[in-house]
């Protein structure tokens, strides 16, 4: 048969095996059964050679015909049929020629018949063995095909989902570094090198969270709240006592995992849109809670919400808005929709007095060992935010990181 490198089914993982197995495995059972059928029929054990003869020109015809169908099976299928067609009557003519021929040696002086009539008495059986062997060898290999087809579609599928998932991961603002590292220049010019350096210093580790997972990894909540924090120590600094907020985590949720790097887009949205258009800034609120089988996740900020309808990017700058550019939610639910498919809830909600809220619901899974939790959790929830924080212990929930 054609060698195919298949690694879909585990028998065919090499195919040179599989065929030789499967070739001695036909041909001796092909074998097998007309010599049993021969002895149950009372005849002499001397028919034991013809049949063996038989099956071994059986077997080396089928070895013949796999080397001519293995370049058959890539011609367009008119070609492919009609050719094998012609070569197995060839093929079939030629086993039952041997046969007439082993059979004339065999009963000589005893049957008195003729080569023609001996050729047209055997044509039945080598057109069954190997009308059947060819039917067989297509089928298993065009199955193969299809197969590794369908193998080679899902490895060119989950790489475009990890190559859109990376993008999508990868998609940091570039405004929130050139903001972050326009502030340590200023506070390096001002030799006021305590804070640049402690902002120098929640960068990296900001970034080095952000980098060091991979597209499409799960984390669990309380570290992606260990890397938000990151993330706000940066951004308090900039607009210090107007940037407050309170995060209201259930004890149960901080061990549910969710894609890595989730919340901070959300929560930069919400610097974005609510925090720095304001002079008296805002409060971002996060809560987490476990309802049933889901993870509800719901990012708060009291800025001044988003008007119906698309934006206007000129309308937007000309009253000193920041002009939106469809990235940041846009990739949220990308993101989500590649993760859970269906099997999810994003909203976004927009109240006439100011405030948008965004609204999350996916499947609650907790993490793999509770190692894993134990390790990451206190992180994410003795992190200071910045002066004065609140930590109050309640279960369920918990609310950590308030900041006035």
């Amino acid at each position: 048969m054609a060698v195919l490198q298949i690694q879909a089914a585990p028998f065919f993982a090499s195919k040179n095996r599989a065929f030789w197995n499967l070739q001695l495995a036909g041909w001796g059972a092909a074998f097998l059964l007309r010599a049993v059928s021969a002895l149950a029929n009372q005849q002499s054990l001397d028919i034991l050679a013809l049949i063996l003869v038989t099956t071994i020109t059986g077997f080396s015809i089928s070895l013949i015909l796999s080397v001519i169908y293995r370049s058959l099976i890539q011609q367009q299928p008119l070609v492919t049929w009609g050719l094998t067609a012609v070569v197995l009557v060839f093929a079939v003519l030629l086993h039952a020629s041997i046969d007439a021929w082993v059979q004339g040696v065999y009963y000589a002086g005893t049957r008195d018949t003729t080569f023609a009539q001996r050729l047209i008495g055997l044509l039945y059986l080598p057109l069954t063995l190997l009308g059947g062997w060819s039917a067989l060898y297509y089928a298993i290999n065009f199955f193969l095909t299809v197969e590794e087809q369908a193998d080679r579609l899902e490895r060119l599928e989950a790489q475009a989902t990890a190559a859109q998932l990376a993008m999508l991961r990868y998609q940091l603002n570039p405004h929130f570094l050139f903001n972050t590292l326009n502030s340590i220049s200023t506070l390096v010019l001002l030799k006021q090198t305590e804070p640049a350096n402690a902002m120098l210093t929640r960068l990296s580790g900001f970034l080095r969270h952000t980098l060091i997972a991979e597209p499409g990894s799960q984390v669990t909540l309380a570290q992606e709240i260990e890397t938000l924090q990151l993330y706000l120590d940066i951004e308090r600094m900039r607009f210090e006592e107007r940037l407050r907020t309170q995060f209201e985590i259930e004890d149960a949720a901080l061990a549910a995992q969710l894609p890595a790097m989730l919340l901070q887009p959300l929560v930069e949205n919400a610097i974005k849109y609510a925090v720095s258009t304001q002079e008296e800034g805002a409060q971002i609120s996060l809560t987490a809670r476990v309802i049933g089988d889901r993870l509800r996740l719901t990012v708060e900020d009291t800025g001044p919400g988003a008007d119906d309808g698309p934006r206007d990017a000129a309308r937007d700058q000309a009253l000193g808005r920041p002009v939106s550019t469809g990235v940041g939610l846009a990739n949220i639910r990308n993101r989500l929709a590649q993760a859970y498919g269906e099997n999810h809830l994003f909203e976004t909600r927009s109240e006439a007095g100011g405030g948008f809220t965004v609204l999350i619901e996916i499947p609650f899974t907790r993490a793999a060992s509770a190692q894993e939790v134990a390790a990451s959790a206190p992180a994410a929830v003795g992190t200071a935010t910045g002066g004065g924080d609140n930590i109050i212990p309640l279960n369920p929930p918990r609310t950590i990181g308030t900041t006035a």
